[in-house]
């Protein structure tokens, strides 16, 4: 392919995949750090509480997750249950519930959905099948992209062949490092 088409072909992708990126990017890195910051929720209203849990909350049982939900008021959609680190946690579409399973004391966060925010991070967590083909073609676009630019520049010192492969290969070692180290 010539170098001319090469550009065009690059060039016109990143122009249509441009949103994209920087969308999956940003939300990328919020996505990153959730764990201490929620940036797709905003909370608008904490409020603790205390609860007599049962016996045995690893899961909880229906009419006990029921009679739970009941006694904190709670009037949204339940999601999920999880214990971790020595927590109940409870999570529906707009309301989160941790409570210490020692103490019973817990509190219950509201929240709305952050705008656009929270849009661009449910495109990393979307399963339905358009999106999924919709991404199909946008990863083999990206990959498109990343070889159509190792092949742009054909002269001098800079070119793939000379210099680039070395720059290539660090990129690629250092994510496959980083797996094994920490797996």
């Amino acid at each position: 392919m010539k170098t001319q088409k090469l550009r065009g072909l690059h060039r016109d992708l990143g122009y249509f995949y441009v949103g994209l990126i920087v969308s999956f990017a940003f939300s990328g890195l919020l996505m990153n750090h959730r764990s201490s910051w929620h940036a797709e929720k905003y909370t608008t209203e904490s409020k603790q509480i205390e609860v007599v849990l049962p016996e045995n909350v690893e899961p909880l049982s229906e009419p006990d997750l029921k009679k739970i939900i009941t006694t904190l008021q709670i009037d949204d959609t339940f999601k999920r249950q999880l214990v971790r680190r020595n927590e109940l946690r409870l999570a529906f579409n707009n309301t989160e519930v941790a409570i210490d399973l020692k103490t019973g004391k817990g509190e219950i966060i509201s929240f709305i959905k952050t705008p656009l925010i929270s849009q661009m991070m449910g495109l990393h967590k979307n399963t339905s099948n358009w999106w999924i083909y919709y991404s199909d073609i946008f990863a083999i676009s990206l990959i498109t992209i990343a070889v159509t630019g190792t092949l742009l520049v054909t002269h001098g010192k800079n070119t793939f062949k000379r210099r680039g492969w070395k720059l290539a290969l660090a990129g690629l070692l250092f994510p496959l490092l980083f797996l094994l180290l920490v797996s």
